[in-house]
């Protein structure tokens, strides 16, 4: 099988790929077309220095479908509303163009967080030792090598206080975290993010409290009746209510709408206080709920850009350089000004996010359509 992204487009211009190839390129193009995201295809152009020349096989993420769509997604990333293509290099050394980002580069986010329990205490998990680092009605709070706050219960102490106790955890620019409920709960939350819930939850509802954006793996608890207990969700303008399920909330303040995720299992989407009567909306795996000015609207959506954070990376598909920018704001703790007018300028591409933030923007300047100057944590968008 054809191993060089670039030579296989090549020959699917020349008209020389065998069936097997065709379908590979032809289905890309296809999935591109289907979301409103590929240019016509006059606009097409395959440059070999636009080609990822360094990806070698057996480097790409079996978990993100297969290699080929790694490949190919690599290859031509096509820059939208406007002529020209940027590439993808996330092996070797990144090329800037004379807007040089210099020596100003900033590191990526990592694992950071700090937790505040119930007694006001504020515990920097980024400090703090690996293993026990607090007790707390009848809990033992760890924390792991991996980057994760975990709750084991105590079974000589649970019990012994029923008084119901909140902790925050929360992450800064530049970081993330996960966290393990004391019902066995998984919660990621992205950068600039908090999580406000209870140390022990009633016997009747599980109830949390989120700013920013977070992934949930809710575990399904059941009461002495074998009814299961309901796990909710809240935020400024939502509640959100499952049973046992996987979704992503993302309400950042500066979003103009809340966005509520499933990848599986159902959730029940409400405004705040109106869970029960008022009018609410059921998702299904690969919906998302969009919420602002009072309203809420479900799409399908594709569920690969939106856990691309969860997941380690960066997936723009006909993204707006705005929103775009915002990402890269949290992520890598950089405050962002515009020079110049850059609301029809979108850009599709995958890049992980472990690469300093000189990868990300020297892509998008490669396009010859932005340029940026970094100092310090200061980010200038530049025509």
């Amino acid at each position: 099988m054809q191993k060089d992204p670039g030579k296989l487009l090549e020959k699917y211009k020349a008209g020389n790929c065998t069936e097997k190839e065709k379908a590979i390129v032809e289905s890309w193009y296809l999935e591109l077309v289907s979301k409103g995201n590929a240019p016509a295809a006059a606009d097409i152009e395959i440059s070999k220095k636009e080609v990822w020349a360094s990806l070698a096989e057996g480097k790409t993420d079996p978990k993100k479908n297969t290699v080929w769509r790694w490949a190919i997604a690599a290859a031509i990333l096509f820059l939208i509303g406007a002529a020209g293509l940027f590439s993808l290099k996330e092996e070797g050394t990144t090329t800037l163009t004379k807007h040089t980002l210099k020596n100003n580069d900033v590191a990526p986010g990592s694992n950071k967080a700090f937790l505040t329990l119930a007694d006001g205490t504020k515990i920097s998990l980024t400090d703090a030792e690996n293993g026990e680092i607090a007790r707390q009605q009848g809990l033992s709070i760890q924390k792991t090598a991996n980057g994760q706050l975990v709750y084991t219960v105590d079974d000589k102490a649970a019990g012994k206080n029923s008084r119901v106790a909140f902790n925050t955890i929360e992450t800064p620019k530049g970081g993330q975290y996960q966290i393990n409920l004391p019902d066995g709960t998984r919660v990621w939350l992205n950068a600039a993010s908090s999580l406000r819930y209870p140390t022990k939850f009633s016997s009747n509802t599980r109830s949390v409290t989120l700013q920013g954006e977070g992934y949930f793996e809710v575990a399904k608890i059941s009461d002495s009746k074998a009814r299961r207990i309901p796990f909710i969700v809240k935020t400024a303008n939502q509640e959100v209510e499952v049973l046992g399920t996987h979704f992503n909330i993302n309400s950042y303040d500066d979003e103009n709408e809340v966005k509520t995720t499933l990848l599986e299992g159902s959730v029940r989407v409400s405004l705040v206080g109106n869970i029960k009567n008022g009018p609410s909306k059921l998702l299904k795996p690969g919906e998302q709920s969009q919420l602002g000015n009072q309203a809420i609207q479900v799409k399908t959506v594709d569920t690969e850009t939106v856990m691309a954070w969860k997941n380690g990376d960066f997936v723009f598909k006909g993204e707006d350089l705005k929103s775009i920018m915002k990402k890269v704001a949290r992520w890598y703790d950089v405050e962002v000004v515009y020079q110049g007018d850059f609301d029809h300028l979108k850009f599709a591409g995958y890049l992980s996010r472990s690469k300093n933030i000189s990868s990300v923007l020297g892509i998008m300047e490669s396009t010859g359509k932005v340029h940026f100057s970094v100092e310090g944590r200061k980010v200038t968008v530049l025509k």
